[in-house]
């Protein structure tokens, strides 16, 4: 039991490392630091970094201020005679997010950057490398292509909405222009109805007062 739980602790570790590997180094203010990393086609990695500066009051490392200090990443494709693909100024603190393009080994350096000329204190730059794909480990992606994808479906149901009050617009028009015909037609109708019996009830008059006449010798 103890065994298996110790093999169990060992493919972890095992696994841990391959994924994530985090240091820290020392140096001065503006000194470039490089570390190569194989990766292959669309492998994101992602560097969490913090700067801190050293403190002759403290007497200790303290982060490093925004105001003091910027960070510059820069990024070469070796296996391309080191051609340059990103040069990213940032900030002291923070992630830096890389997809590789083609696969190969890439250089990555670090310079942390004295805003002030006159400041080139000591430093300590602590690292963590986080490599896997972008489905993985970039859960900052994710999760806005799942906001974007619920606004998506937002709107999706607002067309569809649109789209059937539309249609029961059309059935209301439909419906009101078969009344307004239907209507038309039964008025065209009885006019001619009224028509004909008031042309009968004129000829009937007529031909009655003829007869009248005639019995009274006046015709």
């Amino acid at each position: 039991m103890l065994f298996d739980n110790f093999l169990q602790l060992i493919f972890l570790w095992l696994y841990m490392s391959s994924k994530v590997s985090g240091f820290y180094y020392y140096g001065n203010g503006g000194d470039r630091k490089c570390f190569s990393k194989e990766l292959s086609k669309e492998t994101l990695l992602n560097i969490q970094y913090n700067v801190q500066s050293y403190d002759e009051n403290m007497k200790t490392y303290v982060n490093a201020n925004n105001q003091e200090f910027d960070v510059l990443f820069d990024v070469e494709e070796t296996f391309d005679d080191n051609h340059r693909v990103v040069s990213q100024k940032m900030v002291p603190s923070g992630l830096f997010t890389f997809l590789a393009i083609e696969s190969g080994e890439h250089r990555f350096c670090i310079s942390p950057q004295a805003t002030k000329w006159m400041s080139k204190g000591k430093t300590k730059v602590t690292l963590e490398f986080l490599i896997g794909k972008d489905a993985q480990i970039d859960s900052k992606k994710k999760s806005s292509f799942q906001t974007l994808h619920n606004k998506i479906n937002i709107l999706n149901e607002k067309v569809l909405e649109i789209r059937r009050e539309q249609k029961l617009i059309r059935e209301r028009e439909a419906l009101f222009r078969d009344a307004s015909e239907s209507v038309n037609s039964s008025a065209m109708w009885w006019t001619i109805v009224q028509l004909i019996v008031l042309i009968g009830t004129c000829a009937w008059q007529m031909r009655h007062l003829r007869t009248f006449f005639v019995k009274q010798k006046v015709l």
